[in-house]
């Protein structure tokens, strides 16, 4: 009698072929066997009217922290079907660097000097190997930690040689003891000094043990066209794939250029491996700069250690208040987070559209009002863009969040629905569907998803919610 038994599923197998109905068997961790006759089992699901996909992959997270809270931490990611997180993006990773002050910003997105206490990619692997998380998870290094570290905090400036050997070995480290690659946050002040000569080099010491280069462009508005070129130049002189995080184009003088910036990402991929996430709204969410801010771009704050009762209020609101300028508004609330509505939503659908373009959620856990893309990105898409605006098929949605994201990281066994493949499953009803977290209340329970299953064991379920069982596992690329 094998462990589980789904019947009559519509299943979506994450490669981007049509789906069929068919009943699927899991033996343990793993999926036994797809359609034919399927004996009886000792969980029965009936998904009659239901589609049954790989567990989604969050190609973009900042859950280095939130892995280790245990189920219920993880119930934002559960309940949307995801059960593999990618963590350590934008320069920022809770490891190998150990802090015993509050970091500068954008690390404390992930927390003060408590949580920064792992000293080294190992002795992160370690604590997830004693108290397993509840999704799987893919972790890269960041940039700024190491950089920090070996430049004694100066980092507005160029490396010396000896700083980049500094962090070329520190890196290495990493990698050995299970790190997958490189992230930077080249936008960001603590990650923005890097030169190319510090970057390359970097990106060769993660190229020789396997590791991908994922990155936060230095530019996002008015020279995004060079920042992505960058990246270009980073990833092929250093010889590793190349991830654009988040990509999108800031402040309305900037709309429209995607069309330039995809056309390049089409030419790399002709040579070289490059691959791009994005999240499906109009809105970023980030730390709150005074030089960020501008009175065409509405800001929210999300979060402010001087005023956390400011949390959710608009910034020119508080500025009106205060009678000062929205800079001077600003530089009360830091340390801050904000949101910022600064996208079009022509260009978000087009970038979202691309055939190279995985999806991520970018959500921040830690924020006191967070984005509603923590709660709700993967319904989003499933639900509003897939189904309701008809922006791309349902098999192509679900591909860009399993298969595609899976053979981009570069991760062995998920994000498809075949023989042998690890036991990460979702159910969804494809005509409930919907995300329902908004600016309004960002942490609502997105609608539609009936189970999430993490290494064949059931983790979430709609009537239920979170079950407690912590099944994931921290993965390496290529295993």
């Amino acid at each position: 009698m094998i462990d589980l038994a789904i019947r009559g599923a519509l299943v979506i197998d994450g490669t981007g072929a049509p789906g069929i109905v068919a009943d699927v068997a899991v033996e343990g961790d793993r999926i036994a066997a797809i359609g034919g006759s399927i004996g009886a089992a000792r969980e029965e699901v009936d998904a009659t009217g239901l589609v049954l996909a790989p567990g989604f992959i969050d190609a973009h997270t900042h859950d280095d922290r939130l892995i280790l809270g245990g189920a219920e931490a993880m119930l934002c990611k559960l309940s949307q079907g995801v059960t593999t997180v990618i963590v350590g993006n934008c320069g920022i990773s809770l490891s190998p660097v150990a802090f015993d002050s509050r970091p500068p910003a954008p690390l404390d997105l992930l927390g003060d000097a408590r949580w920064w206490r792992f000293p080294s990619f190992a002795a992160y692997a370690g604590q997830l190997a004693e108290s397993p998380p509840a999704v799987n998870a893919l972790a890269l290094v960041g940039h700024m930690p190491i950089r920090i570290e070996a430049m004694g905090g100066d980092t507005a400036r160029a490396a010396t040689p000896a700083e980049v050997a500094r962090m070329e070995a520190r890196l290495a480290e990493a990698l050995d003891q299970g790190g997958a690659g490189l992230s930077t946050g080249l936008w960001y002040a603590p990650g923005g000094g890097a030169e190319m000569a510090e970057l390359v080099a970097l990106a060769r010491c993660a190229a020789g043990r396997g590791g991908l280069y994922v990155t936060h462009l230095r530019d996002e508005g008015n020279a995004v066209e060079a920042a992505v070129a960058e990246a270009i130049e980073i990833g092929v002189s250093g010889g590793l794939p190349i991830i654009v995080s988040h990509h999108k184009c800031t402040a309305p003088e900037n709309f429209g250029k995607s069309h330039a910036t995809l056309a390049m990402i089409d030419a790399c991929a002709a040579h070289h491996p490059i691959g791009l996430d994005v999240y499906p709204y109009c809105a970023s969410s980030t730390v709150l700069r005074p030089e960020w801010v501008r009175p065409d771009i509405e800001t929210v704050v999300s979060w402010s250690v001087p005023h956390p009762d400011r949390a959710g209020q608009s910034l020119a609101a508080i500025a009106a208040e205060w009678q000062v300028s929205l800079g001077e508004a600003a530089s009360r609330l830091v340390p801050a987070g904000a949101v910022y509505f600064s996208m079009d939503e022509g260009e978000v659908r087009r970038i979202m559209a691309h055939r190279l373009t995985m999806i991520g959620s970018d959500g921040l856990p830690h924020d006191e009002r967070p984005h509603p893309r923590l709660w709700g990105t993967f319904p989003r898409v499933l639900g509003h863009y897939a189904r309701d605006m008809g922006l791309f098929p349902l098999e192509t949605a679900i591909r860009k969040m399993t298969g595609l994201t899976a053979e981009t990281f570069g991760i062995a066994g998920r994000g498809i629905v075949a023989e042998g493949a690890h036991a990460d499953l979702t159910l969804f009803d494809p005509a409930r569907i919907i995300d329902r977290a908004d600016f309004a209340a960002p942490t609502r329970l997105s609608a539609g998803v009936v189970a999430t299953w993490v290494n064949g064991r059931l983790a979430y379920g709609e009537a239920k919610g979170v079950t407690g069982i912590c099944a994931g596992r921290l993965l390496k690329r290529g295993s």
